[in-house]
């Protein structure tokens, strides 16, 4: 018979990563530091674990290089808590098992671009209205780093789980996927409204998990005249719990939008989308107001 595999196991990296985050608590830890709870009484409060639990596990994440200790406070002294590039790491493994959660645990299995209005993912999305967008930065199609909220007004970012220039770059059975069709018409439509949005002091911003090089391709082709940011290490989604599905070994966001004030407060979550030519003129209500 096949022995069985303990943590001890030198050999095995899934044994050997769990020995760091096999813990639930520490994992939560993660997600809640990548969601900008940075500071010990902020974090207790959000997990509701005890002190001495706490500050166990945050040694651990400390030691274990995926947590950095940096004081904010001289007297008496305190720190904050900040993921390290090997935290940073460790996100497309919370969205997965988050997308996992969703679908399988939360859903009936099916892979699914939207979700109902009554799904624990709109109500999670929803209850984003009122909290603070964590400062981080995305690439946007010219590979330059940028603050997806802008020095304006509001903030437009609708997400969108994909879109290419050419049509035979779409993964395989894209058009079955429900909510999966409609990003060109999406990025269209703000495009064509945009002079409307700029009016009400209001930029725009497209925001899907592809790189770069393919933003670029898509933009140039359908003539954007806004940039499109790349959330291809799931910085974003992972600080707002977006929802997320899986399509050709991909993570992809799926179709929402927030407006977001330049306090970084969203304002109005729009999920999910089912009528795209309305969410676009919902996205130019909500910063008219």
């Amino acid at each position: 018979m096949p022995q069985r595999t303990s943590l001890s196991d030198t050999d095995c990296a899934i044994a050997q990563a769990l020995d760091v985050v096999g813990d639930w608590w520490t994992l939560l830890i993660v997600r809640d530091t990548a969601r900008g709870v940075h500071r010990f009484d902020a974090l207790q409060h959000e997990l509701g674990m005890s002190r001495k639990v706490l500050t166990e596990r945050l040694r651990l994440l400390v030691d274990a290089g995926v947590l950095s200790r940096d004081p904010y406070q001289d007297r008496p002294v305190r720190y904050e808590y900040r993921l390290t590039p090997r935290g940073r790491a460790l996100l497309p493994v919370l969205i997965a098992l988050q997308d996992w959660g969703d679908t399988w645990v939360m859903g009936d299995g099916e892979t699914m671009a939207t979700a109902t209005e009554a799904s624990k993912e709109a109500t999670r999305v929803h209850a984003l209205v009122g909290t603070r967008l964590p400062e981080l930065q995305l690439l946007d199609y010219d590979g330059v780093l940028r603050d997806p909220v802008a020095d304006t007004p509001h903030t437009v970012l609708y997400c969108f789980p994909g879109a290419y220039a050419r049509r035979d770059a779409y993964p395989p059975g894209w058009a079955e996927i429900p909510g999966a069709s409609g990003c060109t018409l999406e990025s269209c439509t703000y495009r064509d409204e945009l002079a409307e949005f700029t009016a009400a002091g209001a930029t725009v911003h497209g925001v899907s998990t592809q790189r770069p090089d393919e933003q670029r391709a898509f933009a140039d082709a359908e003539g954007l005249r806004f940039p499109l940011l790349s959330d291809a290490e799931l910085e974003l989604a992972a600080a707002l719990r977006l929802p997320t599905f899986r399509a050709a070994g991909v993570s992809r966001l799926k179709r929402l939008t927030l407006v977001v004030d330049r306090d970084r407060t969203v304002r109005e979550a729009l999920y999910p989308i089912t009528d795209i030519a309305a969410s676009v003129q919902a996205a130019l209500a909500a910063v008219r107001r």
